[in-house]
């Protein structure tokens, strides 16, 4: 036995104050190493999407369907599977709408109802010990849900008082709330651990809503990408962020999350861009869907166009003096404005002219293109002022952090958002980050602690203010690994109709990823071990209709990007992966477009999805094999060294058996 630390075992036996605590401590933690691992559900690139996210969620990507047809196959009808997984996945809005159209008495439902739920439940519990699930069982109901539980119904000793707890639940009116916990506990205990690799935000209607529902569960983690890396930008009082995310919600009609989620006042936008653009057709600007809100009459799309133009050009201004503040992040053909010249209606793009769609530009002045006028000075300090005092979005932000980091490794999996700089030969990229050279983790590491720094009151000011104006360049600069490509043709792509302009390089990690050799020397770099290794991360959708494959480099790296946008849907064809990893082995669950969840409550329509066997474990893989279970195996050995403490009076335990 290693020689103890008694700092450490004098502060165990505060805990486990005898021998008889240690042992008993030692035999537990023994017994939950030989558990089967927990499932690891992976999703990425969420993008507002709430509806779906939370319907697969609630479905577990599938696994609670095919408990249910596991455990009812051949006794209860497709209809009545279908039914009872519906009722899982929405226990309010369901029960309400079988109570609303019954007109008998619903007894014999919920005591149908109520013993096929636990048996549901009995299924999910059972590779946890019985101190996990009881965490997870709600306070009002805990003992009763813990008593069913382990009990059968079929056991004919316990059959009466299995009944009588069912039939008294019925009797005192509590059937309904009952079944709603038990539905929550399935909930809870179908997905151990979940990973989001990154952009909960833009696009879709509800990242607010996604935000809100993660501060319920303890069980997840976020590896930020882009887009959150834009909002949290917005929230530090990036101007250029805010700019952005205006815009982009603007470009997808979205203004639930800025106004009903998060409070963000528009009336000012909306007053300065009909003044300014009232004679501008502003047709390059027109939302790309049709506003969440549900007015889509003429007058409603103008304004929105009018309001996306206005926030677009306030956008290109405020990018011009970052790069000019910034000259030591090496942004040198980001420049825009400056590249037209009005009287021509041309654009200057890599020394070649090009003719514009669009030469309306009536706040822009060619001696000093991006300076913004007075009253963009005063929008934006209203609009600053709005994000910054926002109190669900700062809680939110709050939550990305506590819960998030620029990478993780966990379980032999290197995970994160989009990609890690890389030369052409496929070396680590060292990239500057205040004035010294960093490359893969280490980089990673460092930009993570920077992006905090933003929020952090004992930061001096001016690096305060350096970090926040840093979350824009994660956005769009070269070397940054939320992004990695050469340049971002966002002015380019509203203005030019050449596409040559619109093309947007991807950097060295995208063009070497498929090869092991890149993704060993990546994972090495990480101190990443284990057996079978892998990279999984997002980003960019994968083509599915096209026939690419979203397992690459021989299986070490997984892109669980499938577009559950509907903005993406075209592109990849389908809406969205879930990739599983459970103790058997991987499977990549791909998804069908969402309907609605009134659609899935009224008529029991659920998520199509097909599976995909990614890899294939030779043995089950226990607890004692994930990360968790090392750190369990060092506690033992710690408790170990406790208990020889205590056997050979080196501590004096409390009690007796000491």
């Amino acid at each position: 036995m290693n020689t103890p630390d008694m700092r450490l075992l004098q502060l165990l036996s505060q805990t486990f104050p005898n021998s008889e605590s240690a042992s008993t401590e030692i035999i537990n933690l023994e017994a939950i190493l030989n558990l089967p691992k927990g499932t690891e559900h992976f999703v990425a690139d969420i993008h507002g999407e709430h509806e779906a996210f939370l319907h697969i969620l609630r479905n577990a990507s599938g696994n609670i369907k095919r408990k249910v047809h596991d455990l009812f196959d051949g006794s209860l009808s497709e209809s009545v599977m279908r039914d009872l997984c519906t009722l899982i996945y929405y226990p309010e809005k369901r029960l309400e709408m079988i109570e609303e159209s019954a007109e008998d008495d619903l007894s014999d439902f919920y005591a149908r109802t109520l013993l096929q739920l636990i048996q549901v439940c009995q299924s999910v519990s059972s590779k946890y010990t019985r101190n996990k699930v009881r965490k997870a069982l709600p306070a009002q109901f805990a003992y009763i849900i813990e008593e069913l539980l382990h009990e059968s119904p079929i056991d004919d000793d316990k059959e009466t008082y299995f009944q009588r707890i069912i039939e008294t639940i019925i009797q005192i009116g509590q059937a309904r709330n009952f079944i709603i916990a038990i539905c929550n506990v399935i909930h809870k205990l179908s997905i151990d651990q979940l990973h989001i690799l990154g952009d909960v935000f833009d696009r879709g209607p509800g990242a607010h809503i996604i935000m809100d529902y993660l501060l319920t569960r303890d069980n997840f983690d976020i590896q930020w990408g882009n887009h959150d890396a834009l909002w949290m930008g917005a929230a530090a009082g990036c101007d250029a962020c805010i700019a952005i995310v205006l815009r982009l919600s603007l470009r997808y009609a979205n203004m639930a999350t800025l106004e009903e989620g998060y409070g963000i006042n528009l009336l000012p936008l909306a007053t300065f861009a009909m003044e300014t653009y009232a004679n501008d057709p502003c047709e390059r600007f027109l939302p790309l869907g049709k506003p969440d809100d549900g007015q889509a009459d003429e007058k409603r799309i103008r304004l929105l166009a009018q309001m996306h133009k206005a926030i677009s050009v306030i956008q290109f201004k405020l990018e011009g003096q970052l790069i000019r503040q910034h000259p030591e992040w090496n942004i040198d053909r980001r420049g825009t404005l400056e590249n037209i010249d009005l009287e021509r209606g041309t654009y200057r793009f890599d020394g070649q002219d090009y003719p514009m769609l669009d030469t309306l530009f009536p706040t822009v002045s060619q001696d000093d293109p991006y300076r913004l006028t007075p009253e963009e000075e005063e929008l934006m300090k209203r609009l600053h002022h709005s994000f910054r005092i926002s109190e669900k979005l700062q809680k939110h932000i709050r939550c990305l952090f506590s819960h998030g980091c620029m990478y993780l490794i966990c379980n032999s999996n290197l995970l994160f958002h989009a990609s890690v700089p890389l030369n052409a030969d496929g070396s680590l990229r060292q990239v500057m980050l205040d004035g010294t050279p960093y490359s893969g983790r280490e980089l990673m590491h460092r930009i993570g602690m920077k992006m905090r720094s933003a929020f952090q009151h004992d930061t001096p000011r001016e690096q305060r203010l350096q970090a926040r104006d840093y979350f824009w360049y994660l956005w769009c600069g070269p070397d940054s690994p939320l992004f990695d490509k050469g340049r971002m043709t966002t002015f380019e792509r509203y203005f030019l109709a050449d596409e040559r302009t619109h093309y947007e390089e991807k950097g060295a990690y995208y063009q070497l990823r498929e090869d092991p050799a890149v993704c060993t020397r990546i994972l090495d770099s990480f101190g990443v071990e284990g057996e079978t290794r892998h990279i999984i991360n997002g980003h960019v959708p994968v083509h599915a209709s096209q026939g690419e494959n979203p397992i690459k480099a021989d299986g070490m790296l997984m892109v669980i990007d499938g577009g559950f946008a509907k903005a993406y849907h075209h592109t990849t064809g389908i809406a969205g992966y879930t990739l599983v990893y459970h103790s058997r082995g991987f499977e990549l669950i791909q998804h069908e477009p969402f309907t609605s969840t009134a659609e899935a409550v009224a008529r029991g329509t659920d998520i199509k999805s097909s599976k995909q066997i990614v890899e294939m474990m030779g043995r089950r893989i226990r607890v004692r094999d994930t990360d968790k279970g090392r750190q369990l195996q060092e506690q033992i050995t710690e408790l170990r060294q406790l208990l020889h403490a205590y056997r050979h009076g080196i501590i004096k335990g409390l009690g007796s058996g000491s």
